[in-house]
Order: C-alpha cells, then structure tokens, then sequence
C-alpha cells in the first residue's frame, strides 16, 4: 500500500479546485502550487498549503519537474496529482516522481510510454486487433517522409502530433495538389506540437468524414482488475477541440458499448495500466469503431461520466493510487439518465475564437437542480495569457438527453463573465442546432454549421438600457450628462460604440428612473430602472420587466441581457470616425500572444489569403492571412516579440482594385 495523507496538486484553476474538492471530502490534506500569474487564485486560497513555483509561463513553473518535486519535500506532500493537463501524460515526470519516493496519481510511466504517444499505441492496437484507421506511425520524421507518406495514405487525412491531445499539433488536409500547402501544414502541425508538448512527432492517418468521436473511460488497478464506465460522445468539435461533450452517445446499444468497453480494456490490461484512462475512437453510422489514441489520464469532460454513474472519478484515482482495489466491479456499475457538458472559454468566437486575457469586473455562475459548474474563478478573478482559454465547465443531468441539454441551455444563459467576451452565447447556438438538438452528430457537423454563422449584434433594447445605464450612473456620480429641456425632461445625445460600431442615441430622463431612447431610425424604447445597485440592475423595457448585469467605469461598460454579453463605450466626445474606419491592409493583434513566425517581408507581394504570421496564445497557434492583395509596407513587430491585442503587426498598402 502507498500510504499518503498530503497531496500536491500539481496544476491550478478549476482544474485544481476539482481536485481538493475530491481530496478534502476524503481526508487527504491538499497542496496548491501557483506561478506569479495565479498568486490570487481560487485554488491557491482552497488548498491546505501553497507553493510559489516561478513566473508566469508554464515552463518556468508549472512544467519544471524540479520546482514541483521541491514543493514536496518544502510541503511535506508524499503524493502528486497532475489534473488532466500539463504533466499529467509525462512519463519522464512519473518517473522522476517515483525516483524521488513520491506517489504519482496516474498509471506508471512505462504504461505512458507505451500508450501516451499516439504512434505508439497504434503499433499496440494493431497487434492486439483493435481496428485501426490506414496511416504512417514512423520514426522517420523529415519533411519529404511526411509528405511521401501522405500521398500513399490518401486524401481526406489528418495530420497528428503523436503527444498530447486536446486538438494541438493536428492539421486536416483534402487536396494533395498543392504541395507546398502540404508542406506548410506540417510545418504549423509540428511547430504547434512542439511548443504544446516539448515534442514535435508527426503522425498521419486517414480522416473518416462522417465519424463521430466516442471515447471510452477506464480504470484499472495494481491487482489486475479492470473496468470501463461507459462511454462519452465528443463529436462537437471546433478544429479538433471538443467543445460540447455527452454521456452516454446517443445511439450506442448495450452491445456496441460492451464491445468497445472490451476493446478500451484489453489494450489497458496489456501494459499493465493503473489509474484512469480514456480510450479514444471513431465511430461510423454503420457501428464500426476504430482506435484513435489513448489520453493516460482523467480527462477535461470526466463530470459528464460522474453524472451518470454516480462516481467520483477523483476519488477512485486518488484510491488506486494508495494500492487498493477498484471499488465496483464491471456489473456493479450503471447508468442513469444523460449528462451535457459545456466548456466556457475567454475567446471572441466571432474573431477568430481570439484568446482574452484580463481582468474580469464581475461573474455570476449558475446553480440549481441537475446542475454542476467546475471553475477556478476568484471574487476578483482575471485570465493570466498563459494557459488554456477555458475558465469553466457547465454541466446538465437530465432523466433523459433533452432534458439535459435544456438544462445546459437555460443554465448557460444565467453565467454572466462581465467584463471579457466568452463564448457563452455561441455555445447556447450550438446546443439549440438542429444537428444537436436532434443528436445528427459527427466530428464535422459543427465545422459546417459555422459557414453560416455571423456575430449577433445588439438589438435595440439592448442598447436603450446601455444608454439609459450610462446616463443613470452618470448623473448619480457626476450629476447630469446634459441640461433641462422646456417640458421638464433631461436630454443627453450619445454615441455607443459596440464591436466597433457606432450607434447614435438620444435619451430623454424625466422623473425617477424613466428614460425614452431614441435611434437615428426614429424608433423609440422606454426603459424604467427598478433598482440599480451598480452591477445588478432591474428594468423595465417597453412594459416588460427583466434583470440584466452590467458594470460602468469611465465611460466604459459591460452589459449582459437579451441574450447578448458585450462591452460598450461611450464615445460622444470622440470625433467621428469616417466611413470604412482603418485601411484594408491593416493587420493589428486580436490577442494577447507571442509572435512565433513571420512569413512575408517589407516590399514583398501577396495575394487575399496569403499566409503572413502566427502568434501563439494560450498554447494555440493562430495563423494571420492576407485580407487584400498589394505590397508589405510594414512590419509592426519583430519575430518573438509578445504582443497585445491593437499592436500592429503589418501593414498592406492594397491593390488600387
């Protein structure tokens, strides 16, 4: 037995909130480490302890072996749990843990080595007859290989890292033509893998279009026990990253679970797998499955498989890991109802899906029956540039599968981050696609939903309570923003600039809280403002009363009603901006970032869609095409440079055209 009563977590965010939640419920003390970016986090306050381990990126604190196995010994901590990110598929790190006498919650590295690596474990499940997609797993790594490799594999195909996961280092490629596509795809694949997982390995495999993403969750013990906990439908994916997950799949009968379950186990229990494991595989309409890869631990949407089995995946990590045996066995365990889980991240998903990073003025999460959310959100939280986007996950139970994503639906609309733009309403646009709602699922349907999708502007009502807000909060703070009209009534002329339009407004204050806002169109909207206390506030919009979450400071605010969350500005005192505001050829940052690759030089020609840079941000890379054809003028940055949404970063003079 590996007795341990302290645990290092050795991750932050609600990945590590998860975690103590899990360890305090079952006497285990808790140790938080933190990098100078999350010295205010929620999990450094949650811990028992906590350990400084370095600056802010991850590679000067969360990913240094030797800060985290130091942190044991300064903490007293005998065991470490890794989440389900950074170190938790290093199987250098398992080792070096088990070197210096520690408990490594997860299987023992020479399982990692033999199933973290994508290739890898291929090589395995082909010779314990787990089907297998037609591909290259080799160790031949050099450009010409690669590309030689991809014409005998055939188009449509996928191009891998073979470390990690979470969609990083994978490139989709159709037309076999352009060479030089192909080779600037497996440039970007391996340069993203690299800077992912400090390992720039490639592997290349058919693409199934159809297919959807199911994966199968496993445990198993020292004592050679072995169990799957059903299975888990990812196929909503956006560019290889999951971003609504369910359990169970839709449509997976008893015998294609115990079938696929046998498949996930047989492949554990020949490496001598302990811990929690996911096996990944595509499944097409007709049942036929097929081995992806294996993730070596708990992974992000683990909460769904918890909802409907009733188990605490934590818990049972945290079990084996001191020696004991699996605590159900295989027909002990099972199901009830559907769970959907939603990942809430800071990105703009109407440009580009942009990281955001920043302080966030205020939030709201929701609760309530069949509800959980996980987060790592601290009473004055901000989003450090570092890490992963997603700050926190939204989970529905439900007797059945529409309840459950009615749940999610309402539930998201009642998450407020005011302050930065998340991609809360887009995820509500995803749950009510009729693809979704009707579980027509594959890995490409969202892809193909997205063509059609453009960003939700504010709708009147919207922008007569900004307005209405705006001129309230200012007369309380500064008195009135214009003078006395003959009938009695204040007016104030505004302009609000909203994602980077103008809408001009006057609002007309008469006794009380009543406002009349008046659009350029002549349309009219009468808000009255029940209460106010300055970041919650109740209105009454034409007659119809509501409760919306805004924050004003300066001029600048955040509005979250009607279904839109969104900053707005009052811009009344700035000039008028032209028609067509910047030139085409301007090409500024959307986000907080490195500059990694700078592709073009001053003087040099390019065409609409011609590749320009990248800039890595939140351990993605985010590729910049030309918007015009015409001439490099300048260059606003220099390669390595880090970045802040606004820099320039070149400009175009365009073609005359």
């Amino acid at each position: 037995m590996a007795h341990f009563d302290t645990l290092l977590i050795a991750n932050r965010g609600e990945i590590a909130c998860r975690v103590i939640r899990t360890a305090r419920a079952i006497g285990v003390r808790t140790v938080a480490v933190y990098s100078d970016a999350d010295a205010s986090a929620r999990h450094v306050r949650e811990a028992d302890a906590s350990v400084r381990l370095g600056a802010g990126p991850a590679r000067d604190s969360y990913l240094d072996a030797a800060k985290l196995v130091a942190a044991c010994r300064a903490s007293g901590a005998q065991a470490v749990h890794p989440g389900y990110g950074f170190l938790s598929e290093n199987a250098d790190f398992a080792r070096t843990l088990r070197e210096a006498g520690l408990v490594f919650v997860g299987p023992p590295p020479e399982a990692i080595e033999a199933l973290g690596n994508k290739s890898a474990a291929k090589r395995l499940a082909g010779r314990l007859d787990v089907p297998c997609l037609p591909g290259y797993q080799g160790a031949a790594q050099d450009d010409d290989t690669l590309v030689a490799e991809a014409r005998r594999v055939g188009v449509p195909l996928m191009i891998k890292a073979a470390a990690g996961g979470g969609g990083r280092g994978m490139r989709a490629v159709d037309d076999l033509a352009d060479e030089a596509a192909l080779r600037a795809a497996i440039a970007s694949a391996r340069a993203e893998a690299a800077a992912s997982f400090g390992d720039g390995t490639l592997l290349i495999e058919r693409r199934i279009l159809r297919a959807r993403h199911v994966e199968v969750q496993v445990f198993g013990d020292a004592h050679g026990g072995y169990v799957h906990l059903g299975e888990r439908d990812c196929s909503t994916q956006r560019r290889n990253q999951k971003v609504l997950e369910e359990a169970p799949a839709p449509g997976v009968t008893d015998t294609l679970r115990a079938r696929m379950g046998e498949a996930a186990i047989r492949l554990a229990r020949e490496v001598g797998y302990v811990g929690a494991g996911t096996v990944e595989f595509l499944l097409e309409p007709d049942g036929a499955f097929w081995f992806l890869e294996m993730n070596t631990r708990l992974q992000v949407e683990h909460p769904v498989t918890e909802a409907v089995t009733g188990l605490d995946l934590v818990e049972w990590q945290l079990r084996i890991a001191r020696g004991e045996a699996l605590p159900r066995a295989q027909e002990a365990i099972r199901f009830q109802g559907h769970a959907i889980e939603a990942r809430l991240c800071a990105e703009d998903p109407y440009a580009g899906f942009a990281p955001q990073v920043g302080p966030i003025d205020a939030w709201r999460m929701p609760e309530g029956p069949g509800l959980r959310v996980d987060h790592g959100l601290a009473e004055a939280a901000e989003v450090p540039p570092y890490y992963d986007s997603m700050i926190a996950k939204v989970i529905a139970h439900g007797s059945d599968r529409e309840q459950a994503r009615v749940r999610l639906l309402a539930a998201l609309e009642r998450c407020t981050v005011a302050g930065l733009r998340t991609n809360r309403d887009w995820l509500r646009r995803c749950l009510a696609a009729e693809p979704f709602a009707t579980a027509t699922l594959s890995t490409a349907w969202l892809g193909e939903a997205l063509a059609g999708w453009s960003a939700p502007g504010p709708d009147a009502r919207w922008l007569a309570v900004a307005a209405a807000l705006r001129v309230h909060r200012a007369a309380r703070v500064h008195g009135p923003l214009a003078g006395w009209s003959s009938s009695g009534t204040r007016t104030a002329p505004l302009r609000l600039e909203v994602a980077g339009r103008e809408h001009p407004v006057r609002v007309e204050s008469g006794a009380g809280r009543a406002h009349a806002v008046t659009f350029a169109d002549g349309t009219v909207v009468r808000v009255a403002l029940r209460h106010d206390d300055g970041l919650r506030a109740g209105v009454s919009v034409d007659g119809v009363g509501l409760e919306v979450m805004a924050t004003l400071d300066r001029g600048r605010g955040w509005l979250d009603g009607f279904g839109l969350a969104d900053g707005f500005t009052d811009v009344t005192d700035r000039p008028p901006r032209r028609d067509g505001g910047e030139a085409g050829g301007t090409i500024v940052s959307r986000m907080h970032g490195q500059l990694t690759r700078i592709a073009v030089e001053p003087g040099q020609r390019v065409e609409r869609g011609t590749y320009l840079l990248s800039i890595e941000a939140m351990k993605m890379e985010h590729r910049f095409e030309s918007p015009v054809a015409g001439i490099v003028a300048e260059l606003g940055a220099a390669c390595g440079t880090q970045v802040a949404p606004g820099r320039l970063l070149i400009r175009i003079d365009p073609d005359p055209a």
